[in-house]
C-alpha cells in the first residue's frame, strides 16, 4: 500500500518511501535468522507513471494474515538493505506475494524498485504485522474498506480471502484516486473475482465504489465528501454508519485517514486493535 492522492503511504501502498524504525536499523548479518530473504520477481505491471504492481516468490515458511504488511526492499549503496513497509496485496493462501506501489522519482527505494524486471531479486522481511485484519474487528454485518491510491493494497488481499465473506454479509470497497487511470488496478482485481475459485460465488456481495478527485469522472469527489453529504449511502442503498452492524478498515493518505476516523467516531464506532477488537481500524504504519 502506498501513498497517494489519496493513500498513504507516502502511504500507499504503498507504502512507499516512508521510513520505519525497522528500515533504519543496521543491516542484519547474512547468518542472522531475522535477515531478509532474497526473492525472485515473477511479474511486473505498470498502471500509470505513478503506480505499478509486482509479484515475487513466497518462501515456504512465510506466513501472514490477509491485510498485513511486511518489509521489502533492495540492497543499499553501502551494503545495508534499504527496506520499507509494504502491504501484501495477495491473500494469505496465495503461493506468490503481490505488492502495489507508488513511484517516487527521488525516493530512496521506489526510484529503484520501479525499475525491477522478472528475474530480478528483492529482499523480503521474515515477519508480517498490521492492524487491517479481521481479528482486530468485532463481528458485524457490513464491512467498509476505505482506500485511496495504493492504499487499496491490503484490501486487495482481504477481498480475495474466503474468511471475509464468512464474517460479513456485504463488503464495500471504496477507492479514491487523483486520476482515472489509477483506478485500473482495483477495477481489474474486482472484475477477476467472479472467476476466482475460492470467492467467485461470493463476489456478488462485494461492492466497488470509486471516486476521482482531479479528472472528470461520474463521481468526482473525495470519499469523505460522499460520506458527509450522504451520497455514498444513497448510492449504495444502505443507512449511514451504524456501530451495531458496520465495521470499517481504512488505508490511504494521512488526511483521508484522519477525516474518516473523525467521521466513524462521530457515528459511534470505536477504534480497535489486535489486542482489543472494536468497530474500526486504520493502518498507522504508513502515516508520516
Amino acid at each position: 500500500m502506498a501513498p497517494d492522492g489519496g493513500p498513504v503511504r507516502q502511504l500507499p501502498g504503498h507504502p512507499a518511501d516512508i521510513m520505519t524504525q525497522a528500515a533504519d536499523k543496521p543491516a542484519e548479518t547474512a547468518k542472522s535468522p531475522n535477515a531478509p530473504t532474497e526473492e525472485t520477481v515473477l511479474s511486473v505491471k505498470h498502471y500509470t507513471d505513478r503506480m505499478f504492481a509486482f509479484r515475487i516468490t513466497r518462501p515456504g515458511a512465510f506466513r501472514f494474515r490477509s491485510g498485513e504488511f511486511v518489509m521489502i526492499g533492495l540492497p543499499g549503496p553501502t551494503g545495508k538493505p534499504l527496506l520499507r513497509a509494504y502491504s501484501i496485496a495477495s491473500p494469505s493462501w496465495d503461493e506468490e506475494l503481490e505488492f502495489f506501489s507508488i513511484k517516487v522519482p527521488d525516493g530512496p527505494l521506489t526510484s529503484k524498485l520501479q525499475l525491477i524486471q522478472p528475474g530480478d531479486k528483492v529482499l523480503l522481511g521474515r515477519k508480517s504485522t498490521g492492524t487491517l485484519v479481521h481479528d482486530a474487528l468485532t463481528p458485524g454485518k457490513r464491512l467498509y474498506l476505505f482506500s485511496t491510491g495504493t492504499g487499496i493494497a491490503p484490501f486487495a488481499s482481504i477481498i480475495r480471502d474466503p474468511d471475509t465473506y464468512e464474517r460479513f454479509e456485504q463488503v464495500i470497497l471504496t477507492h479514491t484516486c487523483r486520476e482515472v487511470g489509477e483506478l485500473k488496478y482495483g477495477q481489474d482485481l474486482v472484475a477477476s473475482l467472479k472467476d476466482d475459485p475460492l470467492v467467485g460465488e461470493q463476489a456478488h456481495r462485494l461492492v466497488h465504489y470509486t471516486t476521482v478527485t482531479r479528472e472528470p469522472w461520474h463521481n468526482q469527489k473525495r470519499i469523505t465528501t460522499c460520506m458527509e453529504d450522504g451520497q455514498l449511502y444513497r448510492d449504495l442503498g444502505v443507512p449511514p454508519l451504524d456501530p451495531a452492524v458496520d465495521r470499517v478498515m481504512v488505508c490511504g493518505s494521512m488526511d483521508m485517514i484522519n477525516d474518516i476516523k473523525a467521521l466513524t467516531e462521530k457515528a459511534g464506532l470505536k477504534e480497535g486493535s489486535n489486542a482489543s477488537p472494536a468497530e474500526f481500524v486504520i493502518e498507522k504504519a504508513f502515516v508520516g
